[in-house]
């Protein structure tokens, strides 16, 4: 394979007759799945929390599964082949991230709550303000990160099965969003488990065989592999070194310390990664669970870093950016190279499958937090009858798809990357310093918890707007326009810390006081499981 296929020649060589078929398939089959497992969703732990049934290493694969959305498998290969190693930093940062989660907050988590975060900012808190609080900024970084994925799925219908007109795309994300609410309907968080293991492990599989693919066709040689990218891309040698893409000036340097902060701290407090600590019986279950998804993640990105390069080197940087798509073409272009149109629909069908079983996890996540939190809680004041409130559940669960689906088809063909990047700020910025001054602050109070929610997501969503992500560089979503004044496009530099300084500021300044009882029983429950 010496020669080279244009873009538009990849393009037309897809098979889209075969790519809607291999998804079919996977989506009749998991469809099948979900419901030969979910005879047993009536009560609130089967449909919230699967039953803690699941083991570390079942409930680990689905966390790598939940996490590895369609921004990690094409949109890493991506920026991997068109920037080189800086598009690898967005790897590390993902990684690293889950050190937070299995030092800080898996164990600690699984021991305090039942089913949502709100359970755990509320045990010592007042109940109604503070889930309140708590389902707000679930549904709001639930549904930035729906968006993304959402309209991902429309931008891959152009490249993969060669459908170019807005109603296409519009119809297939409409697809999407009614298979995933069906997911969700029918099979609860145990049958979303078992649709994120499948998925896991086919994307795993699939993202190993690429790379020992082109391993071979190197010689099993990385040198090899290396100078060929470097050799076919415009950069040249420096896609081996830093600042290819970060680094031309101060701002993007800051930018990407920013973009770093919000990756690594946003994934501990990301509300459907939360969830999955409560399908297992106990707390120990719930670190295995984090060290079997980290060990997954890291056998997958490191297959990015092959596969990344690997497109520089086969496919070339000039090809990877006229595709449709952009720099999300650079992974299916590859395996169009190398496996032809089969390996094409495979991998049409893995990203499919990728983006179908993130959004049924944040759709379950935001219709639990709301029918627990806020319907359960607030409306029926704790007295909820459990099957209305899964009744409950499921009716929000139609209202957030129909929301998904009109959103994603309005934000088809925007800049989506920011999406992710700000569901990570948010998360981070609202919820991770109420979580950790909530387990270990003694002095931490009801009023410092809604300081820290509301300040952080607050500030987040005031500083995107006023960013160059909305207006003010070429690449903004409302062009023509400039009023931003915030330099930086990831916030998470300014309102994380701003979070936590809220957060501090309310307990400080607030007359309510904690209680010392409380506090002691979530210490003890947290560190030891009794009561939980």
């Amino acid at each position: 394979m010496n020669h080279l296929l244009s873009a538009g020649g990849a393009t037309a060589a897809s098979n889209p007759v075969l790519n809607i078929a291999v998804f079919a398939l996977f989506v009749a089959i998991t469809l099948f799945v979900v419901y030969r497992v979910s005879s047993r969703n009536s009560s609130r732990s089967d449909y919230y929390a699967a039953g803690s049934a699941f083991t570390g290493r079942q409930n680990g694969i689905a966390l790598s599964g939940d996490f590895l959305s369609a921004a990690s498998f094409l949109g890493i290969a991506g920026a991997i082949a068109v920037h080189g190693y800086d598009g690898f930093l967005y790897s590390i940062g993902f990684l690293v991230a889950w050190l937070v989660d299995l030092l800080l907050i898996a164990e600690l988590l699984r021991n305090t709550g039942r089913f949502t975060m709100g359970d755990v900012l509320s045990f010592r808190m007042k109940q109604r303000p503070v889930r309140a609080a708590a389902a707000t900024s679930t549904l709001v970084i639930s549904l930035f990160y729906m968006l993304a994925q959402m309209a991902g799925a429309g931008g891959l219908i152009a490249l993969l099965l060669n459908i170019h007109g807005g109603l296409g795309q519009a119809l297939i994300i409409a697809v999407v969003g009614v298979v995933m609410v069906l997911y969700v309907l029918v099979g609860g968080m145990k049958g979303t488990t078992y649709v994120q293991i499948i998925k896991a492990s086919i994307l795993i599989l699939s993202a190993v065989l690429m790379t020992v693919f082109l391993f071979g066709k190197f010689g099993f040689s990385l040198s090899n592999l290396l100078s060929q990218a470097a050799y076919h891309s415009p950069m040249g040698g420096k896609l081996l070194e830093p600042g290819g893409q970060y680094g031309a000036n101060g701002t993007t340097k800051l930018d990407f310390v920013s973009l770093a902060v919000a990756l690594i701290l946003g994934a501990a407090a990301l509300p459907h990664v939360l969830m999955r600590f409560y399908t297992v019986p106990n707390s120990h279950e719930a670190r295995r669970s984090v060290v079997w998804a980290t060990a997954c993640m890291f056998v997958f990105y490191l297959c990015t870093l092959v596969i990344g390069f690997g497109a520089a080197a086969l496919v070339g940087t000039d090809e990877i950016k006229a595709a449709p798509g952009g720099e999300n073409s650079a992974a299916p272009l590859l395996a169009l190279h190398i496996g032809g149109t089969l390996l094409l629909g495979i991998l049409a069908a893995v990203a499919f499958a990728t983006i179908l079983a993130v959004v049924a996890g944040l759709t379950l996540t935001a219709s639990a937090s709301f029918a627990h939190d806020v319907y359960a809680n607030i409306f029926k004041r704790g007295h909820a009858d459990p099957v209305d409130e899964v009744r409950m559940a499921r009716l929000t669960a139609i209202g957030i798809g129909v929301l998904a689906i009109i959103g994603g088809i309005l934000a088809n063909g925007q800049n989506i990357a920011f999406l992710v990047a700000l569901a990570f700020a948010v998360a981070a910025s609202a919820n991770l310093s109420t979580l950790l001054y909530s387990l270990f602050w003694k002095r931490f109070n009801t009023t410092g918890t809604l300081w820290a929610i509301y300040g952080g997501l607050g500030a987040c969503l005031v500083l995107v707007i006023f960013s160059p992500v909305v207006s003010g560089s070429p690449d903004s979503i409302i062009k023509g326009v400039d009023f931003h004044w915030f330099p930086l496009k990831n916030p998470g530099l300014v309102s994380i810390p701003f979070s936590f300084l809220c957060g501090f500021l309310g307990t400080i300044l607030a007359k309510d006081k904690a209680d010392p009882r409380k506090h002691a029983e979530m210490e003890v429950r947290s560190l030891t499981g009794i009561g939980s």
